[in-house]
């Protein structure tokens, strides 16, 4: 290796808050480069101290395997560490990956199970347990003796449930019912929890032979706004079908995944509900499964029975958990190819939005799912209202969006003015899902922080009111942490209204209600004009408008575009130039993780 500089050599502010004072050298040198954060190594400062390494190596793979678990991954790939450039500091070198392997595989972290390193892999411990029993439950249920059915109460059951032109949902619907474990994955448009709905029917049929008592059903989805619109969707499904399978879906209701699994005070990560006390129901259906970390899928796994039907619903190629993980992606690239795979893929539209305007946004999210820059871009400088680009340096254009966002804002203010409790209550939470503004970044003038002040002064401009309180009427709130006394999780929406006695009170919908509270109650609340594309996941509005960051930043994805293009059901604008365009499609996420090989290999 080449000799390693001193700490305070050329570079960024020696005393910036993501410097680590008083680092190793080499932790100082990939520091101030800008591969590790301060709290990348510290950690492994800490776990060094603690189990007796000293090799500056070994603390440098430790630190980014922390490195790792912070921007997702379950594990670092230590081949393909060397693949990121050092831009600040180009006469400093990588470890050579042989000796570096070695020095890892007899650190004592590795004896004493601090570090987990299987090849080139590099886990902390707690992601390579979770990932091998994952791995290990999925297995065992897929080993499992199937389920037995009655093959002519099924298929009397498929011209009821399905209707012509339903081929994929339907062959989904009969190999869930004779599966323990079904994924069902598919883009927008192609019928995912229409399908779960007439699947939930037909299996319940088939429970209902064998006991004495109605099947229990358990809806769930990792935030309360996804849990709302697959209760939702399943209702609206079942109220045409026929009335003694609508019978069978009426009382189903949906829950956040932590409240299915059953949320402890003395735990952050362990639930009521675990292996020695499974869930009681006899079908579980998760819905969003892309936002489901690998630990959570670790804590659903060991708490549902064997005999559980298992139905994991989401768009494989949508964004994956903001925790460790990308469990749908590696389910999906895991059993590819398996005879024995549970992955069912939907790929026929059968979307409700109806018209030309269905149609391109079907085209624009096939183009980005396929990676295709061009097409995508044609389709959105193609002229048409339904998907369009509109260039940030034109500023005509960028106050039309200005002017459309502020509309739809301002409605919104009108209804809170004028609010009549209780009537207006769900009209007024509905009119949330009009218009959605996202973008990537928090921070910055692409940013939501920037664009919610940007809107509130136009509005205030528009409505002729000053906001100079921090609750106003019309200001629109998201809910960022979840508290069980008052019902709310994160991810809940709502909007600050005006009773008729003038006080102000918070109409949050939370899951499939819409409740009342009063500013004061509510904690750990943010603004929405617009939200970041992570915050969209599980939601959809009519009309959606996505600004772009220059195409040099590091959120640019083609996941996180093909997640804010698939929230919108009519209209989608993007804001941004054809070079940030292009690079969002280019650049894929790239999340290292041993599932998707675990899996393939026992096929």
């Amino acid at each position: 290796m080449s000799p390693i500089p001193e700490v305070a050599a050329a570079g960024p502010d020696p005393y910036a808050r993501r410097i680590a004072q008083r680092a190793p050298s080499l932790l100082g040198v990939f520091n101030r480069a800008g591969v590790l954060e301060a709290s990348d190594v510290h950690v492994a400062v800490r776990l060094g101290a603690l189990g007796d390494e000293a090799d500056e190596t070994v603390l440098l793979a430790v630190a980014l395997a922390v490195r790792a678990a912070r921007l997702g991954a379950v594990c670092v790939d230590l081949s393909a560490a060397p693949d990121q450039p050092l831009e600040l500091l180009d006469e400093v070198t990588w470890p050579d990956p042989a000796g570096w392997r070695d020095a890892v595989a007899a650190s004592p972290l590795t004896a004493r199970g601090v570090l987990r390193h299987e090849g080139d892999l590099l886990y902390l411990d707690r992601h390579w347990r979770e990932e091998r029993q994952v791995c290990d439950d999925l297995l065992a249920r897929l080993a499992r003796r199937a389920p037995e059915v009655d093959e002519a109460v099924l298929a009397a059951a498929v011209p009821r449930l399905f209707p012509d032109g339903w081929d994929q949902q339907r062959d989904a619907a009969l190999a869930a019912a004779r599966r323990w474990t079904t994924v069902l994955t598919g883009g927008p448009g192609t019928g995912k929890t229409a399908s779960v709905a007439r699947m939930v029917a037909l299996i319940a049929e088939q429970l209902e032979l064998d006991a004495d008592r109605a099947p229990r059903i358990a809806l769930a989805a990792p935030t309360g706004k996804a849990a709302a619109r697959l209760q939702e969707s399943v209702a609206r499904e079942a109220a045409g079908l026929d009335p003694v399978d609508r019978a069978r879906l009426a009382d189903l209701r949906a829950s956040t995944l932590h409240r299915l699994l059953g949320w402890r005070p003395d735990s952050g990560t362990r639930f009521r509900h675990h292996r020695e006390n499974p869930l009681s129901y006899d079908v579980v259906v998760v819905d969003e499964v892309s936002m489901v970390s690998l630990s959570q899928m670790a804590r659903l796994l060991e708490a549902v029975r064997p005999t559980t039907r298992l139905i994991l619903v989401g768009d494989a190629d949508q964004l994956a958990s903001v925790e460790a993980g990308a469990v749908l992606a590696d389910l999906v690239n895991g059993f590819a190819g398996s005879a024995d795979s549970p992955v069912l893929r939907l790929t026929q539209t059968h979307r409700t939005k109806a018209g030309a305007a269905g149609a391109e946004l079907d085209a624009l999210a096939d183009a980005l799912r396929q990676g295709d820059a061009d097409l995508a871009f044609d389709l959105l400088t193609s002229g048409t209202d339904a998907v369009r680009l509109v260039d940030p340096a034109d500023q005509e254009q960028l106050a039309g969006v200005r002017a459309e966002v502020t509309d739809a804002a301002y409605a919104v203010t009108r209804r809170a003015l004028a609010f009549a409790d209780p009537e207006d209550r769900v009209p007024l939470t509905d009119l949330l899902d009009e218009h959605r503004l996202l973008c990537a970044h928090r921070e910055g003038p692409f940013g939501v922080s920037s664009w919610n002040r940007q809107v509130e002064h136009l509005l205030a401009e528009r409505a002729d009111v000053a906001h100079l309180d921090e609750w106003y009427p019309g200001r629109p709130i998201l809910v960022t942490a979840n508290d069980r006394g008052l019902g709310v999780s994160n991810g809940d929406i709502g909007v600050v209204a005006r009773m008729p006695d003038g006080r102000l009170r918070v109409v949050v919908r939370t899951g499939t209600e819409v409740k009342l509270f009063a500013p004061t109650r509510l904690s750990g609340i943010e603004t929405v004009y617009a939200m970041t594309v992570h915050k969209s996941q599980g939601s959809e509005a009519r009309a959606v408008t996505v600004v772009l960051p220059p195409e040099d930043s590091a959120l640019l994805t083609r996941e996180l575009f093909y997640t804010a293009v698939t929230r919108a059901k009519e209209k989608v604008t993007i804001v941004g130039t054809e070079a940030a365009l292009r690079a969002a499609i280019g650049r894929q996420v790239q999340r290292a993780s041993g599932l998707a090989e675990r899996l393939g290999g026992s096929s």
